[in-house]
């Protein structure tokens, strides 16, 4: 039997504010555990919220972000249930009326396609506290630095079909918060969090199958790894006459499995009830349009630019745009060059696999936009080949200075006079005298073969130095003279 995946999220966005949704209370990352845990959130009596107004401006621009209908009546509503780390009992979040309602967003494919994925609302709430359990052999640690951080949860449509098109669609989110400015997105410290609602069903049956939720998945690879673990496990389950059971499971990266966690709860198990103790909350018309004109280029529009401007294909533009502060070094890069298919190359090739070996991001780069651009332009006049230009590029990382300074110090110019390029060619046929003749005897499809021997010797005898065009066409009148 063939089946068809179905893949809904839910991103947990923490929002980029100075302090917590309803107590006013600093917060910031890895201070030491309960230091940062105010009166709100732990639910002390004769305590009362008053709700972070900046928190509602920054839901509103990811709203007009995506396109969506914005809630400009929206409610708070308590959600009820216990657990450890929620002192109060109930979490503030919102229900029937969310800030934020329908929208959608479209994500760049490794195929060069872009897919449409609707966003069915994205609501304010505050963040439960964190359980550790690792450091207490028998016990549970709560810390409540993070309870009232204010958090957009945004819940998409289950419109994906593959654990690939689910990655996407997280890096896209990823992409927008980043460029917004809501959110800075580093997974590995809980700042965006995914849950993964995943279901399977023979192909072209139009019910969906029955879901299980994955929690807290914290990076791109863990989400694609998490999604098609639960696949083949709910496929084996139900080729093997089982039934798939609506729980909320765990994904293990060390055993590439989900465990269950806990039945499913549905909404009518929380007793949401509107919160007696905060107003509804009313936008006018004028704070919205204020927002809307603050917005920045969106990544969808820079890269829509990107291809039109500079011509690049749908991929190049995607990798280049997927970052403000890359699509701001590749222009800057190209400014200076004025090649934008050269600069493309060099920022995601070359550039890229030295930020992945350094652990780097882009605006830690060793290698800045003004020394990348004026390297290239070394390139594009000759003075360097495109294999020379890699050993400037590392001196460059490693601090020796500017092209222009590298090359003089190390002695790199490219050699261009057509007089010195045939005397070592000249040579070097002359030691090479046996396949020369070999070359000259051979038919036209293995000279084609042969000839790269040629150039790579004559590349070797000039120390890479030489103009690799004028090789080539000085090697071929020689060789077929």
């Amino acid at each position: 039997m063939q089946w068809e995946v179905v893949i809904g999220l839910e991103i947990h966005t923490q929002l980029a504010t100075q302090s917590k949704i309803f107590s006013g209370s600093a917060t910031t990352f890895g201070a030491g555990p309960n230091t940062q845990a105010s009166l709100v959130d732990l639910g002390m009596p004769g305590v009362l919220p008053v709700l972070n107004q900046e928190a509602v401006r920054m839901a509103v621009m990811f709203g007009l972000a995506i396109d969506a209908e914005i809630g400009q009546h929206n409610v708070f509503a308590r959600k009820n249930y216990f657990y450890p780390d929620l002192p109060k009992g109930y979490q503030i979040s919102q229900m029937e009326l969310p800030i934020v309602g329908k929208g959608h967003l479209d994500i760049p494919l490794e195929d060069g396609t872009i897919k449409r994925v609707g966003v069915t609302r994205a609501h304010l709430e505050e963040d439960a506290g964190k359980s550790l359990h690792e450091e207490f052999p028998g016990a549970t640690g709560i810390d409540l630095n993070r309870a009232g951080t204010p958090l957009l949860e945004i819940v998409s449509e289950p419109d994906m079909r593959s654990a690939k098109e689910a990655v996407a669609y997280v890096k896209t989110i990823h992409a927008l918060v980043r460029y917004l400015g809501i959110c800075d997105g580093n997974m590995a410290e809980g700042s965006l969090r995914c849950d993964c609602n995943v279901s399977v069903r023979p192909k072209g049956q139009v019910e969906f199958g029955t879901r299980c939720e994955i929690k807290n998945v914290n990076s791109f690879r863990f989400i694609e790894k998490a999604i098609n673990s639960e696949v083949r496990r709910q496929i084996e389950l139900i080729e093997d006459g089982g039934k798939v059971i609506q729980q909320t499971r765990l994904y293990d990266p060390n055993k590439d499995e989900t465990r269950a966690m806990r039945s499913k709860e549905e909404a009518n198990d929380y007793r949401y009830f509107p919160d007696p103790d905060l107003l509804p909350v009313v936008l006018e018309d004028s704070f919205l349009n204020d927002i809307r004109t603050t917005l920045p280029e969106l990544p969808q529009q820079k890269r829509e630019r990107f291809q039109e401007q500079f011509g690049l294909s749908v991929y190049d533009a995607s990798v280049l745009a997927s970052s403000r502060e890359q699509a701001d070094y590749y222009e800057k890069v190209v400014s200076i060059a004025g090649d934008a298919k050269l600069a493309a190359n060099w920022v995601m090739v070359e550039l890229g696999s030295l930020l992945n070996k350094q652990g780097l991001e882009i605006d830690e780069a060793p290698v800045t936009a003004e020394q990348l651009g004026g390297m290239l332009l070394r390139i594009k006049d000759n003075t360097i080949s495109g294999k020379i230009a890699k050993t400037v590029f590392e001196a460059m990382a490693a601090g020796e200075g500017s092209a222009d300074e590298i090359i003089e110090k190390r002695g790199l110019k490219q050699v261009t006079d057509s007089g010195a390029i045939s005397a070592v060619l000249d040579e070097m046929l002359a030691t090479n005298a046996e396949q020369v003749e070999q070359y000259r005897a051979a038919d036209e499809a293995k000279r084609g073969k042969m000839f790269g021997f040629f150039v790579g010797q004559a590349m070797k005898a000039s120390k890479g130095k030489a103009n690799p065009q004028q090789v080539n066409e000085l090697l071929k009148s020689k060789l077929e003279g």
